[in-house]
């Protein structure tokens, strides 16, 4: 199992044009194997082919509403029949480094974990592991609790914070 270490840069209301300040509509959508051709390997660090192919996993991409084809961000969870796993979760290459698009895709992503976890009537729980040196990161940004080890998770109150940035009702 991979442990997080995407650096959560700004909890936006959407994505944001780190230059500009832009505000974008997002849209999340699953992806299935026959979707493989969407992911080209050398604009990710993870082999996401892997993960769509996982019957444990669903694998979902963040994109603009404007712009679908164009994955910002990609996400890959598991039902564990009472919380949300979040196995992976990576920023696409142009939104990494001082030099990135976008502010906010893996704050979106992670939301929308929680909100599947709602869903699914788990009162938004949602854990993952997460690196070392980003486990004070994650406590501060997204409220997330230190289980043990690498191990986190993210409870009820949390979850209803960045479901209600991400995702209006």
């Amino acid at each position: 199992m991979k442990s997080f270490s995407i650096f959560i840069d700004k909890l936006t209301n959407s994505i944001e044009n780190s230059l500009t300040g832009e505000v974008f509509d997002t849209a999340i959508v699953r992806l299935i194997e026959k979707d493989i051709y969407l992911i080209y390997e050398s604009e990710w660090n993870f082999d996401w082919e892997i993960e769509i192919k996982n019957e444990n996993c669903e694998v979902y991409k963040l994109s603009t509403v404007n712009n679908p084809n164009v994955i910002q961000g990609l996400l890959s969870i598991e039902d564990k029949k009472d919380h949300i796993f979040m196995r992976l979760i990576e920023s696409s290459k142009f939104n990494l480094g001082k030099n990135k698009v976008y502010l906010g895709v893996p704050g979106n992503l992670v939301a929308y974990a929680c909100k599947v976890s709602f869903e699914k009537g788990y009162e938004g729980f949602v854990a993952f592991d997460a690196k070392t040196n980003l486990i004070k990161h994650y406590k501060k940004i997204l409220g997330a609790t230190h289980f043990r080890g690498q191990r986190m998770f993210i409870e009820t109150n949390a979850a209803k914070h960045l479901v209600s940035l991400y995702f209006k009702k």
